[in-house]
Formats: C-alpha cells, sequence, structure tokens
C-alpha cells in the first residue's frame, strides 16, 4: 500500500489540504485496491487557513517514510517556513520519497534547497517572487504544475488538484484517475503544460506609463495588421527605444504582446459570443482559423473549441435573443 504523508504546520491553507486529504485521505479500494495510506504530520494544534486548529496523525518525522510527501500552501510568504518542517522535507526526499508541493507551498521546497537547478510553477501571482527570492529555480508561471520526477509543483487551487489526480495516474493509471475525478466532479485530466489562463500585463490607466496610450491604440486594433514599425511610429520612438520601453512596461516583446492580446480577445470572444472560429480569427486579427488554431493552442495548451466548451458564457451573444 503507497503511503501519502501531508506536511502541516501553522500558516498553510485549507483549500489545498482539503483537495489532498480528498483525493488521497479517502478509502478508494473499491476503484484501486490497494489504494493509499493516508498520513497528516506536523505540529499539535497547527493552525489552518486562520480559522481552524487540526490535530496531525504523526510528527513531522513520518515524512521520512512516506512514498510521497505533499506540502500545501504557504499562507505567509514572508515568513520563513519552520527549520524542522525544512529538515523533514528534505530528509524524506533523501530517502526516496517523491515531494509535490501545491500552490505557494513551492515557497517550503525551495527554502528546503529541493528546487535548486529544476524548473517548478505556483501561483501566477507570486513567480515573479519565488524566481527573485530563489535564483537557482527556474520558475514556469505559465503552466498548471510541473513534473520533475521526484519533484513535483502545482499552481493554485484548481490546479493543485490536477497534481493530485496526476499522481493518481502516475500511481494507478488513467481508469482509476478518471473514475476519482468523476466522483469529484472534476475534469478528468488537465495536462500540466496548460496554461493559468491569466491576462496580460497592462498599464493601470492611462498616462500612467509612456506606453500607456501606445497600447491602448493597439488594442483598439486588434482586427488589423500591425507592425513593430507602427507601434512605433505611433509611440514617435525608433523601433529599438520602443523594443526597449516594452520590456520594461510588459516584460515581452512589441510582437509577443501583441499576439498575447490577440490571444486574450480571441478568449472573450468563445467565452461570450457564439461567433465561428474563423469569425474569431478575423476579429482578433489571425487572419484565418488555422491560423489561430495553431497559436492558441500553443499558447494555452488547448484549442478554441475546447477553451469554448470549458468558459462559455449561458449569457447569449447580442442579437441572438
Amino acid at each position: 500500500m503507497p503511503t501519502v504523508a501531508i506536511a502541516v504546520t501553522d500558516g498553510v491553507m485549507h483549500f489545498e489540504l482539503a483537495a489532498a486529504c480528498e483525493v488521497f485521505g479517502v478509502d478508494r479500494s473499491d476503484i484501486a485496491d490497494p489504494w493509499y495510506e493516508f498520513a497528516v504530520c506536523g505540529r499539535p494544534g497547527a493552525q489552518v487557513g486562520g480559522r481552524f486548529r487540526l490535530e496531525p496523525d504523526h510528527g513531522f518525522e513520518r515524512l521520512a517514510l512516506a512514498d510521497t510527501v505533499i506540502v500545501p500552501a504557504w499562507a505567509d510568504l514572508d515568513a520563513a517556513p519552520p527549520a524542522e518542517l525544512l529538515e523533514a522535507v528534505r530528509a524524506a526526499h533523501r530517502a526516496g520519497a517523491r515531494v509535490a508541493s501545491l500552490c505557494t507551498g513551492a515557497f517550503v521546497l525551495a527554502a528546503a534547497g529541493l528546487l535548486d537547478g529544476r524548473r517548478a510553477t505556483t501561483h501566477w501571482l507570486h513567480a515573479a517572487e519565488l524566481a527573485a527570492r530563489y535564483p537557482r529555480v527556474r520558475v514556469d508561471a505559465d503552466v498548471l504544475y510541473v513534473d520533475e520526477g521526484s519533484v513535483l509543483t502545482s499552481a493554485g487551487k484548481a490546479a493543485a488538484m490536477d497534481l493530485c489526480l496526476h499522481l493518481v495516474r502516475l500511481d494507478h493509471g488513467t481508469a482509476v484517475a478518471n473514475a476519482v475525478a468523476r466522483i469529484l466532479v472534476v475534469p478528468p485530466h488537465r495536462a500540466g503544460g496548460q496554461a493559468q489562463f491569466i491576462p496580460s500585463p497592462m498599464p493601470a490607466r492611462r498616462g500612467a506609463h509612456p506606453l500607456a496610450e501606445l497600447l491602448s491604440w493597439a488594442l483598439r486594433r486588434l482586427d488589423r495588421p500591425i507592425t513593430v514599425e507602427d507601434l512605433a511610429r505611433q509611440a514617435n520612438m525608433s523601433s529599438r527605444n520602443l523594443a526597449r520601453h516594452f520590456r520594461a512596461t510588459t516584460g515581452t516583446t512589441p510582437l509577443r504582446w501583441l499576439l498575447a492580446q490577440r490571444i486574450h480577445r480571441a478568449q472573450e470572444l468563445l467565452e461570450t459570443t457564439q461567433d465561428s472560429v474563423e469569425a474569431i480569427a478575423a476579429a482578433t486579427g489571425m487572419g484565418t482559423a488555422t491560423t489561430l488554431r495553431r497559436h492558441f493552442n500553443r499558447a494555452l495548451g488547448v484549442p478554441p473549441d475546447a477553451y469554448r466548451r470549458t468558459f462559455r458564457s449561458e449569457r447569449p451573444a447580442p442579437g441572438t435573443g
């Protein structure tokens, strides 16, 4: 019977803790036998989510005996994780455990040194902080979860459930993972490389930055061809100067920013209208449905039709009653 142990201490978040308990801690031997032996490990009376007190089954030393160790989200990123937790996580990894973090639990794994030289993710809101604080970690903010073999990390909330189901899939196969997903009424499989569906950065208001007016100008013309030279001319800058300002403002190049905005606009149209993929391609300056599908799938990890099925608004499109 494989053992899953979850590390609990003051400051962990309840959603990710509950997700792991629901997937691994409920007896599902009717689906796969043997199921998991599940243990909650940590300090007695640990405060969870700022509201609940939890009595663990074991102390941190039990982590070293587990096959899989899960570290839930960490609430206060300014507070250093307890030294006993870090050492217990290191000891478990040295003993051969597979260690997985959920959401900001990646900060605990990074503090323990387990993410050095590895690719990892966390909630997109905190990815920049993770990268700045731990420069040896290769942070990827654009994915749901990362599987590096013995160390796995997930983005926030729903992505934590995705990673838990991924672990079940690794242990018991696709059919069992899909059966668990059906019981939990969640999607059976979202690939780890799928994007976190975040909006691209924009200045908060016009005039807040030299590029604010330019970006607004470009957003009003997403249905038209726009070149770097067009942007530079509109901003009264050289192409090189424009690229420098763009990188400082948006963290990317003008063409990549334009593509991201076209895809974001396509997302909105897929969610709120019944327009065909061909019509959306034209409305977003993609030209053809084939081009839209290629860029959309590359950016988000799902094709436009699948995105629409997941996010389609119940409101009727304008003019349809």
